[in-house]
C-alpha cells in the first residue's frame, strides 16, 4: 500500500513532472486563495460522490423491482407473493413524503455548497491594501510588466517577459514555461495586480497562486497576490488569444522582502 502511495505522490505532486500523463493532483499552492480553492474542491466532491452512490442505488432498485416478472403459469409461491404486496407498496408518484426528501436533501447540499464558495469569492476580490502593486499587460504574444510604486527619471520599472525558445533552453529549464524576464515579488506582503491587454483578449493565470485574471484591452481588472512560500511559479496564457496562444508563459519569483528590496534597488540603479 505504501508503494502505491508513493508511486502517486512522486508522479502527482512533483512539479517538474507535471507534463507527465500522470500528474492527477492540484500544484502546490503558493498563496491562502490556492489553498481555500483546493479546499473547496475536496469539499464539493465529498458531495459529489455521495450523491453518485445514492442515485446509483436508488436507480439499480427501481430498475431491479419494476423488471420483476410474473411467471408464466400464475402459481405463485410465498415468495412471489411476498415481493408483489412489497411492490404494490411502492408508490413513486403522489407520495408527498418522497417528494420533500427528495426536494429538501438537494436544498441543503447546495446550502452547504454555496456558502464556502461564497466566502471564497469574496476572499478573491477584496483587494487589500497592498504594499507593491504590479501591472501585466497582455500582448500578441508576450507579456510586459510594470511597477508602479517606483519612479524613474524616464518613467516606471517596466520589462517585456518572452518565451525561451527551445534551443536556448539550459538543463533542468522547463520547456514552453521558461521566460528571459521574470516577474519578481516579495514573499509575505499583499501584492496588488493590475491586468490589462494591448490588443486582443489575454488571460493571466497562474495555478499554484489560485489566480486567474482576464486581460482586456481598455480595461484593468486587479488582483490580490500574498506569497507564502518561496519558488518559481509558472502559468500561461488562458485565453485564446490567436496562432501563438501557446507560447505567452509567465514566470513569478517570489523572494525575501530583503532580496526584492535589492532587485529593486538594482532596477533603480
Amino acid at each position: 500500500m505504501n508503494l502505491i502511495q508513493n508511486f502517486f505522490y512522486k508522479y502527482s505532486n512533483n512539479f517538474e513532472l507535471q507534463s507527465s500523463p500522470w500528474q492527477i493532483n492540484f500544484q502546490d499552492p503558493a498563496t491562502p486563495i490556492a489553498d481555500r480553492i483546493i479546499e473547496i474542491h475536496h469539499h464539493v466532491f465529498f458531495f459529489l460522490v455521495v450523491v453518485l452512490i445514492f442515485v446509483s442505488w436508488m436507480l439499480f432498485r427501481v430498475l431491479n423491482s419494476f423488471w420483476y416478472i410474473i411467471p408464466d403459469n400464475k402459481s405463485f409461491s410465498r415468495t412471489d407473493l411476498k415481493t408483489l404486496k412489497l411492490l404494490s407498496r411502492l408508490r413513486f408518484s403522489h407520495n408527498t413524503t418522497i417528494e420533500v426528501i427528495w426536494t429538501s436533501i438537494p436544498s441543503l447540499i447546495l446550502v452547504a455548497i454555496a456558502i464556502p464558495s461564497f466566502g471564497l469569492l469574496y476572499a478573491m476580490d477584496d483587494v487589500i491594501d497592498p504594499e507593491v502593486t504590479i501591472k501585466a499587460i497582455g500582448h500578441q504574444w508576450y507579456w510586459s510588466y510594470e511597477y508602479s510604486d517606483y519612479h524613474l527619471d524616464h518613467g516606471t520599472i517596466s520589462f517585456d517577459s518572452y518565451m525561451i525558445p527551445d534551443s536556448e533552453l539550459k538543463i533542468g529549464q522547463l520547456r514552453l514555461l521558461e521566460v528571459d524576464n521574470s516577474i519578481v515579488l516579495p514573499m509575505g506582503v499583499y501584492i496588488r495586480l493590475n491586468v490589462s491587454a494591448a490588443d486582443v483578449l489575454h488571460c493571466w493565470a497562474v495555478p499554484s497562486l489560485g489566480i486567474k485574471i482576464d486581460a482586456v484591452p481598455h480595461r484593468i481588472n486587479s488582483g490580490v497576490i500574498f506569497l507564502q512560500r518561496l519558488g518559481t511559479f509558472y502559468g500561461q496564457c488562458s485565453e485564446i488569444c490567436g496562432v501563438n496562444h501557446g507560447f505567452m508563459p509567465i514566470a513569478v519569483k517570489s523572494v525575501t522582502l530583503n532580496n526584492y528590496l535589492e532587485w529593486i534597488n538594482n532596477k533603480l540603479a
